[in-house]
């Protein structure tokens, strides 16, 4: 019988509390109704299912407690952590992961870990006021980033006082709501929360994949491409930036708290 691994990874973050935790499994194939099924009995924002292809080479997918989806990016840093905490892949191997996104890289710099993600392109949105009274907030503007929605605020304590009513949210059609302001910090350039209760996540606590639509939004803004960012959820996690022409960069850290093995062989 083929050992399915488990690690338990705290993403953006080196703090035992933390972050965004994932669990990653690496392991083989198993149907899309086991792996959904396996990311529900974990109940985490994202679980990481790894199958090796080849040498550093792997397929990878994210399923929320509710579905599959189609990008993430603390599961990815917390997959590639845990290939390289547990010895399987060499510090100095570049990862690839083959993702309903494409192929996305993994390369480990110290302790820091380095993403190579797709740019998410950003549209004029006029959205329900009903988003925003279910907020508490009144935003300076709003886009479109694919499927989810970009609330811009005009400060870092607007987006940490909000006390979002998820009854009056889930009542609106939706994917996910980011909301972003600039940060008060000087050693960093913006904030962001986001909420997606549609997904059965209510408040992720840091959202790579989200930063791919952050990146090109406050690079034209601020006129740079190097950044730093803080997601200011009650775990909190902080992410280092760069934004290269139609691909963002985003750099992390990650702990990984446990590791054991699952014990059921895929379902026949």
């Amino acid at each position: 019988m083929s050992t399915t691994k488990l690690f338990h990874v705290n993403a953006f973050s080196q703090r035992p509390f933390g972050g965004n935790p994932a669990v990653v499994m690496l392991g083989p194939e198993r149907s899309d109704a086991e792996l959904q099924a396996m990311a529900a009995e974990f109940n985490l924002s994202e679980t990481a299912f790894l199958m090796p292809i080849g040498k550093a080479h792997y397929g990878l997918r994210w399923f929320t407690p509710a579905l599959e989806v189609d990008l993430c990016g603390h599961g990815t840093l917390a997959a590639a952590h845990a290939l390289w905490e547990a010895g399987l892949a060499a510090v100095d191997e570049v990862l690839r992961f083959e993702t309903r996104s494409g192929v996305l890289t993994a390369a480990r710099e110290g302790d820091w870990i380095w993403l190579d993600f797709p740019r998410l392109s950003l549209a004029p949105l006029t959205l329900d006021p009903a988003y925003a009274a279910a907020l508490g907030c009144r935003p300076l503007q709003t886009l479109a980033a694919g499927a989810k929605f970009l609330l811009e605020l005009g400060s870092e304590e607007e987006v940490r006082a909000l006390k979002p009513d998820f009854h009056a949210l889930r009542a609106l059609p939706g994917r996910g709501l980011m909301v972003t302001a600039p940060s008060s910090r000087t050693d960093d350039d913006f904030v962001s929360r986001y909420f997606a209760p549609w997904v059965g996540v209510e408040e992720d606590p840091v959202t790579g994949s989200n930063h791919c639509a952050l990146v090109p939004f406050w690079a034209e803004r601020l006129g740079k491409t190097q950044l730093r960012a803080r997601q200011i959820s009650a775990r909190g996690g902080e992410l280092v930036l760069e934004l290269q022409g139609d691909r963002v960069w985003m750099s992390g850290q990650a702990l990984t708290l446990w590791q054991g093995e699952w014990l059921l062989p895929p379902a026949p």
